[in-house]
C-alpha cells in the first residue's frame, strides 16, 4: 500500500472542518454599523418562493408601444439572463403575446428585511441602455441609498447620444483597479464597437466623455489620448456588488422598449420559514445520528467518513450561497433541499461500502495494510457505477429544466426553477462526495493507519481479538 505521510490525516481533517464551518456560518466583520462580508454563507442564501415567499409583477411595453411577439420574446430572454446571472433561478416567467403582457414570478433577496416590491422589481426591469455622450451634463440629482449623489437625465449637449452603445459591447466584467483599489468594469468592445471608440475617442481629446446606463450617468472620464484596441473601463464609486450587477446588465444587454408595470404584489410562501427552521433541526439530529451510527459501526473510518460528509455538505452549501466568488449564488428552493440530502445519503453509502469492503479483506486475513489497500480498490468500481447513474440524471434535469428549458412545451414553464435547483444540489453533492467522500477519506484513512496506536485492525471495523 502507498504511504501517505502520517501528519496529512490532521492537516486535510482541519483544513474540511474548517472550510466546512466557513462554508456554513460565513466570515464578515463589522465596520462601524456596516457588516462586511468576507465569506458568504447560510444566512446569504436566496431561498426560493415556496420557502421565503417573493414578488410577482405584469409587465408590458410603456408610451403605448405594440411589440411584435419576437420583442416579447427578446425581452422574456434578457430578462431570463439577467436573473439567472445574479442567482435566480426559481422564477416564472411568461409571454402574454395577446396583451402584450410580461408576467413574472421570483423569490426575495437573501438580506431583504423590509420586502420593498419595486426595489425587488428595479432588479431584473431597468432597460439597461449603455450609452456614450459628450459633455456631463444632466437635469436633476439625487442622494443614492451610500449618501452620494446621483446625476440624471442627460441635458443640453449631452442629450445628443454617439453611435456606439451597449450592443456594441463584446464582453464587460468587473474588477478591481489595481491603481485605486476601487471597483471598476472593464469593457470589450466588438470589432465595429472598437472603431466607433477609437473614434469618438480621438476627436475628444482634452474633453469630457459621459458613460450612461439608460438615464443614469455612471462616471465621465475625461479623454487623455486617442484610445485603440478596443477596449476601456467604466470607473465609478462602485461597490462589487454594484460592479457586478452593472456588468452583468451589459452582457444580458438592453431590453428592446421600456417596461412600465401594469401590477405587482407579493407572493406568499407555499412553505414557510418556520418550516425551514423544522427541517434544518431535523437535519442536524439526523446527521448526528449518523454520525453516532457510522462511528460505532466502522470506528476510525466511521470517523472519517464523518468528516467527509462535513466536508460534502460544505461544498454543496457553498456552490448555493456564493460562497466562491467566481461561481454566483443560486436561489435554494424545497426540491433542492431533498437533493442536498439525497446526496449525502449517496455519500454515506459510499462510505459503508469502502468500510464493509476494508472489513471483509481483514476477515479473510489480510493485514491491515493489504485490506485498506483491496477494500479501497476493489469498491471503488461500485462507488463510481452508483454515482455516474445519478450524475446522469442531475445532468438531465439541468438540460431539460434550467435556463435552456428543453422540454417546457410538454412540462411547462413553472416547473424550471424548482426542478432544476433539485437537479442542481444533487449534482453538486454527489461530484463533492468524488471530493471528499472518495478522494479525500481514502488519504486520510491511509494517512492515520501509518500511526503506531492505530494499527489495530479493531478500529478498522474489525473484531477484537483481531480478526
Amino acid at each position: 500500500m502507498k504511504r501517505i505521510p502520517r501528519p496529512m490525516f490532521f492537516i486535510v481533517a482541519i483544513l474540511i472542518l474548517l472550510f466546512s464551518y466557513t462554508a456554513v456560518f460565513g466570515v464578515s466583520y463589522y465596520v462601524g454599523d456596516n457588516e462586511v462580508t468576507v465569506l458568504k454563507g447560510i444566512d446569504d442564501i436566496r431561498w426560493g418562493t415556496d420557502i421565503r415567499g417573493g414578488v410577482e409583477a405584469t409587465f408590458r411595453p410603456a408610451g403605448g408601444v405594440d411589440a411584435s411577439d419576437t420583442d416579447l420574446d427578446s425581452a422574456k430572454s434578457i430578462i431570463e439572463t439577467r436573473m439567472v446571472s445574479t442567482g435566480i433561478t426559481d422564477y416564472e416567467l411568461y409571454a402574454d403575446y395577446n396583451n402584450d403582457y410580461i408576467i413574472v414570478r421570483f423569490p426575495w433577496k437573501a438580506d431583504e428585511k423590509d420586502f420593498d416590491v419595486e426595489s425587488a422589481l428595479s432588479e431584473i426591469s431597468s432597460t439597461a441602455k449603455l450609452t456614450f455622450r459628450p459633455g456631463n451634463s444632466y437635469k436633476s440629482v439625487e442622494t443614492g441609498s451610500d449618501g452620494e449623489p446621483v446625476y440624471k437625465e442627460p441635458d443640453g449637449e449631452t442629450a445628443n447620444a454617439y453611435e456606439l452603445e451597449g450592443k456594441h459591447v463584446k464582453k464587460a466584467v468587473e474588477g478591481l483597479d489595481q491603481e485605486t483599489g476601487g471597483y471598476v468594469i472593464s469593457l470589450e468592445f466588438n470589432n465595429e464597437g472598437a472603431k466607433l471608440f477609437e473614434e469618438i475617442t480621438g476627436n475628444n481629446v482634452g474633453k469630457v466623455v459621459s458613460i450612461w446606463m439608460d438615464d443614469v450617468m455612471l462616471s465621465a472620464p475625461n479623454i487623455q489620448e486617442k484610445i485603440s484596441g478596443g477596449k476601456a473601463q467604466i470607473t465609478g464609486d462602485f461597490t462589487a456588488e454594484e460592479a457586478r450587477a452593472l456588468a452583468e446588465k451589459i452582457n444580458a444587454g438592453a431590453l428592446p422598449f421600456q417596461l412600465e408595470e401594469v401590477s405587482h404584489g407579493s407572493i406568499s410562501a407555499t412553505l414557510g420559514e418556520n418550516s425551514l427552521y423544522a427541517m434544518a433541526f431535523a437535519g442536524v439530529i439526523a446527521l448526528i445520528i449518523i454520525a453516532i451510527f457510522m462511528i460505532v459501526m466502522y470506528r476510525l473510518p466511521g470517523l472519517i467518513a464523518v468528516i467527509a460528509l462535513l466536508g460534502q455538505l460544505g461544498i454543496t452549501v457553498a456552490s448555493v450561497s456564493g460562497y466562491f466568488p467566481v461561481f454566483a449564488s443560486f436561489t435554494m428552493t424545497l426540491p433542492g433541499i431533498a437533493g442536498l440530502i439525497l446526496s449525502i445519503g449517496m455519500g454515506v453509502d459510499a462510505n459503508v461500502i469502502t468500510s464493509e469492503r476494508i472489513i471483509e479483506e481483514m476477515r479473510s486475513g489480510r493485514t491491515l495494510d493489504g485490506a485498506l489497500d483491496r477494500g479501497t480498490k476493489s469498491s471503488l468500481t461500485a462507488i463510481i457505477d452508483g454515482n455516474m447513474t445519478i450524475i446522469i440524471v442531475a445532468i438531465i434535469l439541468l438540460l431539460v429544466f434550467g435556463p435552456s428549458n428543453i422540454l417546457s412545451i410538454i412540462f411547462g414553464q413553472s416547473t424550471t426553477g424548482t426542478i432544476y435547483a433539485f437537479g442542481y444540489t444533487l449534482l453538486v453533492g454527489v461530484i463533492s462526495n468524488f471530493i471528499m467522500g472518495v478522494a479525500l477519506s481514502r488519504v486520510m484513512l491511509r494517512s492515520v493507519a501509518g500511526y503506531k496506536w492505530a494499527r489495530h485492525k479493531w478500529l478498522f471495523g474489525g473484531a477484537k481479538d483481531g480478526k
